[in-house]
């Protein structure tokens, strides 16, 4: 048995080393699998948050557009009158000039049976006016709970959009019609072509009615069923789009939202990092499907790192063995050297051969530290490598890896500025929500938006800030109250030569006031009185809706506060006074 165990001796320890070198490959390759893909997964996620953002402030951006046209007197004298065609003209003209300025594609009044009497394209082949919209869901919704909003293709042009509606009503409650304002998101698409992976938007059908990827929309990423199907015909959702499949089968659960799957879409059967994020507003639900190539890059990586890490180890463990072995063998020769001298000294023959088997076993001593030398001559060339492949891998892919860690952490830190921020702006926050708040750090927000116009216009900012000023409310909505009065601000400094912005918060008492003074000149006296009613602006056309003075003026009176509109020394004066937050 020790003979054959000397006789496959080093096969067997090639056996071990190779064992352990291919052990040590897939410990490393499993551990940099599950490592890139939560990297990729938190990448994915911050995506997604930036492509919701956008999706938010686009419809915050026109939510409150149908809502305020509904009070409009003139729509309501149009729909006790349908019949009055001049009134009917001058409001289709309106409604063009305020769908231009507004920015959005086609602003529209339904009467109370849904057919449309007005329209901003009144003047193109597509228009509505005259087509009867009772079937959507957008005008049942508005007449059942007073506003509504949907996605669908457009019946008369074919092109999707996004509708959002309002009821309109007499004074007495009586439901008079519907306003409409349509928002195509083509556009928003366009924008996001040259983004990275395949963005998808679905709705509560599970199917994907937005896409950077044109080939990807309209595709079911669920089976639909047959009722399914029928409510889609009956309200004309998608025309005559085929709703064709999306098959795609599970990999790998990565977490709650982050899958690995394997999709045959338009480009192929391909693996895919799945990421989601509902959009409880919209009821819709944002997709990113992002291919692993980083994946493979990293895996091998590691895997090269673990390999020479592990054959380092087993040849220093030779090396140590073998030093070791060497050390035994010239400790017995010089033993058995002094025994041989002893014992032949007597006699010359065999102090002679004693001599002789000396040298011999010198000799054998000396050849053994010489291969212990050659041996350690590939280990330390080994280990020279080893150290080139640590280099090459510090400054290769890792530098990329952390270059890249690096690069997301900046997008996060910028909407919740505008998204951190925008979203935040752009969520849409439940009505009245309180929570305690500082207004200096609301201030703060939106003065990260408008820095680069106020560097630009080189606006000189004088701020006078009481840290401990606290009230509760909605940061998103105090938010669009202040960006609201510092673009005005700005915009009322355009055209003088010293632009100077003065802030202040203080707490008085059982209030907190927050006021915004410019240099711009001022309100005329006669000005004064209106600024706060809808639609009325000072601007010239194409440059506002005056909406925005109304809206904040709205926001405020909801948070149990007032805003109020004076002319200081050189320019006009904004103060908002608010409920302070009870000291804790």
């Amino acid at each position: 048995m020790p003979g054959f165990f000397l006789r496959y001796r080093v096969f067997l320890i090639a056996l071990l080393i190779l064992l352990g070198l291919f052990a040590s490959m897939w410990l490393a390759g499993r551990y940099a699998e599950q490592r890139a893909w939560l990297e990729r997964s938190v990448e994915a996620r911050g995506q997604l948050q930036l492509y919701a953002q956008s999706l938010h402030t686009l419809v915050e951006r026109f939510r409150s557009v149908p809502e305020v046209l509904a009070l409009d007197s003139d729509i309501k004298s149009l729909l006790r009158a349908p019949q009055d065609r001049l009134l009917r003209d001058t409001l289709n003209l309106r409604l063009e000039q305020l769908n231009a300025a507004a920015g959005s594609n086609v602003l529209y009044l339904l009467d109370r049976q849904g057919e449309a009497l007005v329209a901003s394209n009144w003047r193109d082949w597509s228009s509505f006016v005259g087509n009867n919209y009772a079937f959507r869901p957008y005008f049942q919704d508005a007449v059942r709970h007073s506003s509504g909003r949907y996605f669908a293709v457009g019946v008369t042009t074919g092109i999707p959009g996004y509708f959002l509606s309002h009821a309109v009503h007499d004074d007495d409650g009586t439901l008079l019609g519907v306003l409409v304002v349509k928002l195509e998101l083509e556009n928003l698409q366009r924008e996001w072509a040259g983004q990275n992976g395949v963005l998808l938007v679905a709705d509560s059908y599970s199917v994907v009615v937005l896409s950077n990827r044109p080939a990807w929309r309209f595709r079911a990423l669920d089976e639909l069923s047959e009722q399914a199907r029928a409510e889609l015909v009956e309200v004309r959702k998608y025309a005559e789009q085929a709703l064709k499949p999306l098959p795609s089968e599970l990999r790998q659960q990565i977490d709650d939202d982050s899958q690995w799957r394997r999709v045959d879409g338009p480009d192929g059967r391909r693996d895919y990092l799945w990421q989601r994020l509902a959009l409880p507003e919209e009821g819709w639900t944002l997709h990113l499907l992002l291919e692993p190539q980083t994946l493979v890059d990293s895996v091998r990586s590691y895997r090269l790192a673990a390999a020479g890490v592990w054959m380092t180890l087993a040849f220093l463990l030779l090396f140590l063995a073998q030093r070791r072995k060497t050390q035994r063998l010239q400790a017995g020769i010089r033993a058995r050297l002094e025994s041989e001298v002893a014992l032949r000294t007597a006699e010359l023959r065999e102090a002679q051969e004693g001599l002789v088997h000396a040298a011999k076993m010198a000799a054998l001593g000396q050849m053994s530290a010489a291969l212990a030398h050659e041996i350690n001559q590939p280990l330390t060339a080994m280990q020279m490598q080893l150290g080139s492949l640590r280099l090459l891998l510090d400054s290769g892919r890792q530098d990329d890896v952390r270059e890249g860690l690096q690069r997301i952490d900046g997008l996060l830190q910028r909407m919740a500025g505008l998204t951190g921020h925008l979203k935040t702006f752009a969520r849409k926050s439940p009505a009245g929500l309180k929570e305690r708040l500082r207004l200096s750090d609301v201030l703060e927000q939106a003065l990260q938006l408008l820095a680069p116009r106020m560097r630009s216009e080189q606006v000189e900012l004088q701020c006078d800030i009481d840290a401990n000023a606290q009230v509760l409310g909605d940061a998103i909505r105090l938010e669009q109250v202040l960006l609201n009065l510092l673009h005005n601000a700005l915009d009322a400094m355009r055209n003088v030569e010293q632009r100077r912005l003065s802030i202040v918060i203080r707490r008085q008492d059982d209030h907190c006031l927050l006021s915004v003074a410019d240099s711009g000149g001022g309100i005329s006296t006669e000005h004064l009185a209106s600024v706060f009613e809808p639609f009325f602006t000072t601007k010239p056309v194409g440059q506002g809706l005056g909406l925005g003075l109304a809206v904040s003026y709205g926001i405020v009176r909801e948070l149990g506060g007032c805003l109020d509109a004076t002319n200081a020394a050189d320019g006009a004066l904004f103060t908002v006074r608010l409920p302070a937050a009870p000291h804790t």
